[in-house]
C-alpha cells in the first residue's frame, strides 16, 4: 500500500477539523476578541507579557511537541499502523486538540491561572492540593529524565551541544531586536532563520566534545543552571523567542518530510494490524493509547496552555490557532513519524541505533536524499532538531513547574492576594520555586533512578489529561454551558488511564517491585478522591439550582 493516501487524507482531515470543528468550539467556549486577556489586565513584565500570535504559536508548539510525537507513534507501531493512525487522527481532533483549546479557554476565565487553580474553584481546595502534588511529581520526573537524555545526546553528538548553546544566544538577540528595537516579526524571523542555519553549520564545524569520564554529569549541571535562569527571567527575553525560532526547525522537518513523502510515496510494509498483545508492552487497550501519548493527547499540554501560553495571549481570537492548531500540527508530525517507520523494510527498524528518534532521523534522512541532500547530512540535521526540541520542552517544564510550586503554597482563596497569611513569602518566590524544582529534578538525574519510575509517566500523563478535562467539565457545567464535547473525551481518558495504572500496579506487584506498585496505587487514590470531590460538587450545584 502507498503512503500517499494516508498522509494526504490525514492532513485534509486536520485542516477540515481546524476550520469547522475549531470554529464551533470557539462559540461553545465563549471566545470573545473584545474581552481583554490576562496579559493586559495582569501585565507584570515577567510572565504576563503580550506576544504576537505567530511568535506565541511557535513558543506553544515547540513547548508541547518535543520528541514525544515522534517516539510515541513509532513505539506503538508494534500493534500495526492502522490502530495508531486511527488514534492519532481521531484522538488528535476530538480529544487532544479539544483538551488543549478548552484548557486555554478555561484559564483565560480564571485570570490566566493553572488548571490547579481551576480545580480549586470548581472542585475544592483539597482537590487543588492533590492535583498540584500529582503534577509536581510528574514534572520533577520529566526534568530528571530530560536532563539525562539531553546530556547523553550532547556527549554522543558534540555538534548538537554547540548548536544548542548558540541557539540560546540567537534567541536573546531575536528578543532584543523584536521587543527592544521594535523590529517587525517578519524581518526579525528572516534574520533568525538565517541565524539558525548558521548555528547548525557552526555546530558541525566546531563540536563541543568534552573528553572526560564525567562529561554527562558536567552537562547535567550546566543544563540545570540554564533551565533555572530560563524559568525565572522575563519570558520575552529567552523562552519565548527561543521556542519560536526552534519551531522553524520542526516546521522545516515536517514540510521536508511531507513533500518527500508526496514525491517518493514509499510503500507501507508494516502490517495494518499486527497483534493485540505486544510482549514487553501489553495489550492494545489501554497500552496503545498511553504509548502514543502526545501525538493524540497529553495532560502536559494543559499545564503549558494554562501555565505559560495563556499569560502571553494578546487577543482571544488567537486562541484557536495557538492551541487547537498547534495540537493538529503535532498530530501531523505523529502521522509522518508513523509513515516513516511503517515504510522501513521488515526488521530494519530494530537494526537502527538510537531507538525511535534514530529510526525517525534515518527515515527522514533517506527521504531528504531524494532532494539531493546526502543521507548523513539529512540524518544528522534531523537528529539535531529532535534534540533541540527536547531542550525546549525541558526549559518549559522547569517554568511550568515553578508556576505550580508557587500556586501550591498560595493559601486557600489567596491566589490573587498580596497577603499570604502564615504562608512564608519565600515559598511563593519565583527564584526559590525554580531552585527547588531544578534541584529535585537534577538530583533525580544525577542519582540515575529516574529510569526506574519512568514507565509510570505515560499513564500519569494521560491521567493528567483526564483530570484537566474533569476541571473543564466542572467549569462548563457551573456556567450552564454545553459540555458534552469535553465530557465524552473525559470518560474515555479516565477509562484509559485508570486501566493502565491498574495493569502497571498488578504487573509490578507480580514482579515484586513494590515501590512502583505503591506509586501506581497512590496515583489511583488521587484520581478516586478527585472524582469523588467532583461528584460532590456537581450534586451541590444541582441542589443549589432546585433549592427555593
Amino acid at each position: 500500500m502507498s503512503s500517499l493516501p494516508i498522509v494526504i487524507g490525514s492532513v485534509i482531515l486536520f485542516i477540515l477539523a481546524y476550520v469547522f470543528y475549531g470554529r464551533w468550539l470557539e462559540r461553545k467556549l465563549d471566545i470573545d476578541p473584545s474581552r481583554p486577556t490576562p496579559c493586559h489586565t495582569m501585565y507584570d513584565g515577567v510572565d504576563y507579557v503580550p506576544c504576537k500570535p505567530a511568535v506565541l504559536m511557535g513558543h506553544h508548539f515547540a513547548s508541547i511537541a518535543g520528541a514525544a510525537p515522534i517516539v510515541g507513534p513509532i513505539t506503538a507501531a508494534a500493534f500495526g499502523w492502522l490502530p495508531v493512525l486511527l488514534w492519532v487522527v481521531i484522538g488528535g481532533i476530538f480529544i487532544g486538540a479539544v483538551h488543549d483549546f478548552s484548557s486555554l479557554a478555561s484559564s483565560l476565565r480564571h485570570r490566566g491561572r493553572s488548571i490547579g487553580i481551576i480545580i480549586e474553584e470548581q472542585v475544592g481546595y483539597s482537590g487543588k492540593l492533590l492535583f498540584m502534588i500529582f503534577c509536581l511529581a510528574a514534572l520533577i520526573l520529566v526534568i530528571g529524565a530530560f536532563l539525562v537524555i539531553i546530556a547523553k545526546t550532547f556527549v554522543a553528538e558534540p555538534s548538537v551541544a554547540t548548536s544548542s548553546i548558540l541557539f540560546i544566544f540567537l534567541a536573546v538577540l531575536f528578543g532584543q531586536m523584536h521587543y527592544k528595537y521594535k523590529m517587525p516579526v517578519l524581518p526579525a524571523s528572516i534574520i533568525g532563520v538565517i541565524g539558525l542555519a548558521l548555528c547548525v553549520w557552526l555546530g558541525l564545524v566546531f563540536p563541543i566534545d568534552i573528553q572526560n569520564k564525567s562529561a554527562e554529569q558536567i552537562w547535567v549541571l550546566a543544563l540545570m543552571g540554564y533551565i533555572f535562569f530560563a524559568a525565572v527571567i522575563p519570558v520575552h527575553l529567552l523562552l519565548q523567542p527561543r521556542d519560536y525560532l526552534n519551531s522553524f526547525l520542526l516546521y522545516a522537518i515536517i514540510v521536508a518530510a511531507f513533500v518527500g513523502l508526496l514525491v517518493v510515496h514509499p510503500k507501507i510494509v508494516l502490517p495494518a494490524f499486527a497483534t493485540l498483545n505486544v510482549p514487553g508492552q501489553g495489550f492494545l487497550f489501554p497500552i496503545l493509547f498511553v504509548t502514543v501519548a502526545c501525538g493524540a493527547v497529553s495532560g502536559f499540554h494543559s499545564l503549558v496552555a494554562s501555565g505559560t501560553t495563556v499569560k502571553q495571549l494578546d487577543n482571544e481570537k488567537h486562541a484557536r490557532m495557538v492551541s487547537y492548531g498547534s495540537m493538529l500540527i503535532e498530530s501531523t508530525l505523529a502521522v509522518i513519524a508513523l509513515v516513516v517507520v511503517a515504510s522501513l523494510a521488515k526488521g530494519r527498524a530494530a537494526e537502527i541505533p538510537g531507538g525511535p528518534a534514530g529510526i525517525f532521523s534515518t527515515g527522514v534522512g533517506e527521504i531528504l536524499y531524494t532532494f539531493g541532500i546526502p543521507i548523513k547530512t539529512g540524518t544528522t540535521f534531523t537528529a539535531l532538531c529532535v534534540s533541540a526540541f527536547a531542550l525546549t520542552s525541558l526549559d518549559t517544564v522547569a517554568r511550568v513547574g515553578r508556576f505550580i510550586f508557587q500556586e501550591l503554597f498560595y493559601g486557600k482563596g489567596t491566589v490573587d492576594s498580596k497577603k499570604r497569611g502564615i504562608i512564608p513569602a519565600v515559598l511563593t518566590n519565583r527564584f526559590f520555586a525554580a531552585f527547588v524544582m531544578v534541584a529535585l529534578g537534577g538530583a533525580l538525574a544525577l542519582s540515575g533512578k529516574w529510569s526506574a519510575i519512568w514507565p509510570l509517566f505515560g499513564s500519569a500523563n494521560q491521567m493528567m489529561a483526564a483530570i484537566a478535562l474533569l476541571a473543564i467539565t466542572m467549569w462548563l457545567v457551573r456556567r450552564r454551558s454545553p459540555s458534552w464535547f469535553v465530557q465524552i473525551p473525559l470518560y474515555f481518558m479516565f477509562a484509559v488511564s485508570i486501566s493502565a495504572l491498574v495493569i502497571l500496579c498488578i504487573t509490578n506487584i507480580m514482579a515484586h517491585n513494590y515501590i512502583l506498585a505503591g506509586i501506581a496505587v497512590f496515583l489511583l487514590a488521587v484520581t478516586v478522591v478527585l472524582i469523588t470531590e467532583a461528584i460532590r460538587s456537581l450534586l451541590r450545584m444541582k441542589y443549589d439550582r432546585v433549592a427555593p
